[in-house]
């Protein structure tokens, strides 16, 4: 006999996540009493302490970090294999969850999704918006089935992934259209020591890969002057079109405002910074005719950009 049950690892992942009995409780549609019963006889049969109660705050122990990782990998095992019996039963029905990275999910992906849900509108689908890292983690431990990434991957999840080529991004130069520049079109590299710079934070992998593809041509990023940095690809958008300064963008993330014609795009003489978007899945996971579908749908996509 194992010394848990599927109900106890639900109720173990849920107060890991929500880190409050109550809130956990609620979530599960459960009784606290009944929920905290649960995980002291799963302690108890474990023989070791999961979680640490202090103060009315919660925390995992190094045990329960490990153990949850395990429950994680386990209830998405149980959730795929109930899945694959429906897709066997009613063919072209079921659900499927998509990952995207944050500028991908933000501006990429709803075209994506209108375009699978005009055609396969019998499809539960969920999205996870998050970082690179973390949804390549999740499409590893099967909470996401498939995802379309524009970050690098680390190794050490790249390992355990299926890793294709989907699109080439393109990061373009905007400015505002009252801004000197704007009449120029295409400047020089010594002309970007002139421009006032709008950026992401520091730690953005956005921003720490344009630094690098710039300073590999010989331009010395520790010379911008940088006025402001955001924390959104739309706040930054906003602070170029009202004149503040200027920024790289995606080019998927400036449709809008090329057609509304609120920003100029400046070219810089021999560079030009391209990410390549991937997609993401796990070499291990059963196939849907849903993820069928919807990979299917990401290369008519790929075909009309």
């Amino acid at each position: 006999m194992l010394p848990f049950t599927l109900q106890q690892l639900r109720i173990f992942k849920a107060i890991a996540t929500e880190k409050n009995f109550t809130k956990a409780a609620e979530v599960l549609y459960v009784s606290q009493p009944s929920l905290s019963k649960q995980i002291k006889t799963l302690e108890k049969n474990l023989d070791i302490l999961l979680i640490n109660r202090e103060s009315n705050r919660i925390s995992l122990t190094e045990n329960g970090k490990v153990f949850l990782q395990y429950s994680e990998r386990i209830l998405a095992l149980c959730e795929e294999s109930c899945r694959a019996l429906i897709d066997l039963k009613n063919g072209d029905r079921g659900n499927l969850t998509v990952g995207a990275s944050q500028t991908i999910g933000t501006y990429l992906m709803p075209r994506v999704l209108a375009l699978f849900a005009q055609n396969h509108h019998q499809i539960d689908l969920k999205v996870q918006v998050n970082s690179t890292r973390i949804i390549a983690k999740n499409v590893i431990n099967r909470e996401i089935d498939i995802a379309v990434v524009g970050g690098e991957i680390p190794d050490e999840l790249k390992k355990n992934l299926t890793v294709e080529h989907f699109v080439e991004d393109e990061l373009s130069l905007i400015i505002s259209k009252s801004h000197p520049f704007a009449k120029k079109k295409k400047i020089n590299k010594d002309d970007l020591y002139h421009l006032n710079f709008i950026t992401l934070n520091s730690n953005s992998t956005i921003r720490k890969f344009i630094d690098n593809i710039l300073i590999q041509n010989q331009i010395e990023t520790n010379q911008f002057k940088i006025i402001m940095q955001l924390n959104s690809i739309e706040g930054i958008k906003t602070a170029v079109s009202l004149g503040l300064g200027a920024a790289f963008v995606s080019s998927s993330a400036i449709e809008k405002e090329i057609e509304l014609k609120t920003i100029e795009i400046l070219t810089i003489e021999n560079i030009k910074i391209t990410r390549t978007l991937s997609i993401i899945s796990n070499p291990e996971s059963y196939k849907s005719k849903a993820f069928e579908f919807f990979y299917k749908e990401l290369f008519t996509l790929k075909n009309g950009i």
